[in-house]
């Protein structure tokens, strides 16, 4: 059985190594929850320079720690899609509001079964 000094050598060893590898900004870093306890203001000095750190417990993904600009970013995103969503639907609502788009619906909703089927047909056919 290691003593207890040996075990505190090697794991400063194991940790010291860890420690010296750092990920660029915008790369990842994999440190295990051990790890990030004992190093945790470097840890967090990774995240906050953009490197996303994942720690691990038993050798599996359990968190990740990011820094307020990326969280920011991921929090931003839904609203972000939504409001591209909301600006593509009124443009294709104005572009529904014109003068000759009100003409081709009231032609549409006025048009008798006969006259329905044979725009069907005209429209199949252009279609391929």
């Amino acid at each position: 059985m290691k003593s207890h000094a040996a075990f505190k050598r090697a794991s400063k060893l194991r940790r010291s190594h860890k420690v010296s590898v750092r990920a660029a900004p915008g790369e990842q870093a994999s440190y295990t929850a051990t790890e990030a306890k004992h190093e945790f203001g470097q840890v967090l000095e990774q995240a906050i320079h953009g490197t996303t750190v994942v720690i691990t417990k038993h050798a599996a993904p359990r968190a990740v720690l990011i820094s307020m600009d990326q969280f920011k970013a991921l929090q931003d995103a839904p609203q972000l899609k939504l409001n591209t969503l909301s600006e593509q639907f009124d443009a294709l609502l104005d572009r529904m509001q014109t003068p000759q788009a009100r003409r081709g619906m009231s032609v549409a909703f006025n048009a008798s079964p006969k006259q329905l089927g044979k725009a069907a047909v005209v429209a199949a056919r252009k279609r391929g």
